[in-house]
């Protein structure tokens, strides 16, 4: 399973799946999940799922049985009680490859790993707009999958100078942001 947990959290923490958009190695999305996961604390356990490349192209036909890929995606949103999606903007929507892996994550409708699920967003750019589109979008996609998607989500502008080379956050703002993105999802 491609999938990085964080240490084991007292009884009963929160299950938070975190899933970047972006599969480029220097990720502002999965830099801010990674900030993410730094500031959860002990009543967060959270998971960066890390197979979004290996997910194939979705096809009806290929459903049953689905790849290894495919279950994994499926066995880590189920085992989580909320999801936090970060996604850049590519031609002012989210990446193929994201919505490709929610295409396969909404199977079967109405009774998908994302049915009732609770969502919150990020989007992460090197522009002033902060990938706004591509969240926008997200939430449509994610709300229609039938994902329970928090009202306030966190668009980082100028991502590119937002993070330090420890991973973090420079502005003191943005880790208070990136830290109350856990409260929505409680």
């Amino acid at each position: 399973m491609n999938t990085r947990t964080t240490p084991p959290a007292p009884s009963n923490p929160l299950r938070v799946l975190g899933i970047s958009g972006s599969l480029r190695v220097g990720s502002h999305n999965t830099a801010a999940l990674r900030a993410v996961a730094a500031f959860a604390g002990p009543t967060v356990r959270f998971t960066l799922f890390e197979g979004l490349a290996d997910i194939p192209p979705f096809c009806e036909d290929h459903e049953h049985p689905p790849t290894s890929a495919v279950e994994d995606l499926g066995s880590a949103l189920h085992a989580a009680d909320a999801v936090l999606i970060a996604t850049p903007e590519y031609n002012s929507s989210v990446p193929g490859q994201l919505k490709n892996a929610l295409d396969w994550a909404s199977r079967p409708h109405g009774n998908s790993p994302l049915t009732g699920k609770t969502a919150a967003l990020i989007s992460a750019s090197p522009s002033a707009y902060g990938a706004r589109w591509a969240q926008e979008d997200l939430r449509r996609i994610l709300t229609g999958c039938g994902a329970n998607v928090a009202d306030r989500g966190l668009a980082i502008p100028r991502a590119d100078a937002a993070f330090g080379v420890d991973g973090l956050p420079l502005h003191p703002d943005l880790r208070s942001d990136l830290a109350t993105l856990l409260d929505h999802l409680r």
